[in-house]
């Protein structure tokens, strides 16, 4: 069944994620993440939640706390704060989502919970995904959201392919849990491996 015709259905039943992690449709960014760092898929997920929360910014101008989940996160990741601290900006992110009645704009804060939670376990990182492309589905509407969907899912396999190949360029520092989660592979996708 093409992801289109199981996003119709996902909707006719009113779930609240569209995309689940077993979806055929992700496998493929499921598989490649399985396989990445742990710091590879932290920075993946920092990114795409920090590209959420600069559009949540957008349209809720003067709501920080996609905004601050996204910064503590990049802390705890650093080393610079401990886990409690962060996770309570990610909960605060979560709790927005409660407070919103927009379906695009809760489930991306949920996506942004789930990137922020990268820092803590990989296992989160199929979260953003599945609440990202919600958001889109709800944002574009069911019968414009092709392009877009297909779009952004290219857009989690090249960021991720761009992380793996330069890990090594990152200058910030790293909290020393992640430090002892093994060293960055350049082989976890040989070049010419994952053709798109």
């Amino acid at each position: 069944m093409y992801w289109h015709d199981e996003v119709a259905v996902k909707l006719k039943k009113k779930n609240q994620i569209l995309f689940p992690k077993d979806c055929a449709f992700l496998q493929e960014l499921s598989a490649m993440l399985q396989r990445a760092s742990h710091r590879v898929v932290t920075l993946w997920a920092l990114d795409l939640a920090e590209e959420s929360a600069e559009q949540l910014a957008t349209k809720y101008p003067r709501e920080t706390r996609p905004a601050e989940a996204v910064l503590a996160a990049r802390d705890w990741a650093a080393g610079r704060i401990k886990m409690p601290v962060a996770q309570r900006k990610i909960l605060d992110c979560h709790a927005l989502a409660k407070e919103l009645e927009c379906k695009a704009d809760i489930a991306a804060c949920h996506a942004i919970g789930q990137g922020c939670s990268v820092v803590h376990t990989a296992g989160h990182a199929m979260g953003y995904p599945m609440y990202d492309l919600t958001s889109i589905v709800h944002q574009c509407g069911f019968d414009g959201c092709i392009d877009a969907v297909e779009q952004r899912k290219q857009a989690y396999l090249d960021k991720l392919l761009y992380w793996n190949e330069h890990l090594h360029e990152y200058t910030e520092p790293w909290a020393d849990f992640l430090l002892r989660l093994g060293i960055p592979c350049k082989h976890c996708f040989p070049k010419g491996e994952n053709t798109f």
